[in-house]
C-alpha cells in the first residue's frame, strides 16, 4: 500500500511546461512524471554536498578556499 499525501510544491512556468508536455508524450499525470524523475536522479541528488557540509567555523572548509 502506498502512502498518498498531498503536497505542494513550487516550480519555474518553464518547468511546469515541460513537465506537461512530457506527461501528454507519455500519457501519464504531472504527478506520476514528478516522481519517476525523482525515482531516477534520487542517487545523484543524494551525491550533492549538503549546506551543513560547509559551516562556517569549520577549519577543513576554510583550508579548502585557501587553496583555491
Amino acid at each position: 500500500m502506498s502512502d498518498k499525501r498531498k503536497q505542494s510544491l513550487y516550480f519555474p512556468d518553464e518547468y511546469l511546461d515541460e513537465i506537461r508536455a512530457e506527461s501528454l508524450r507519455q500519457d501519464r499525470s504531472m504527478s506520476w512524471v514528478v516522481q519517476k524523475a525523482w525515482e531516477l536522479s534520487r542517487e545523484t541528488i543524494r551525491n550533492f554536498p549538503s549546506a551543513n557540509d560547509y559551516l562556517p567555523d569549520d577549519d577543513s572548509a576554510e583550508d579548502e578556499r585557501d587553496r583555491s
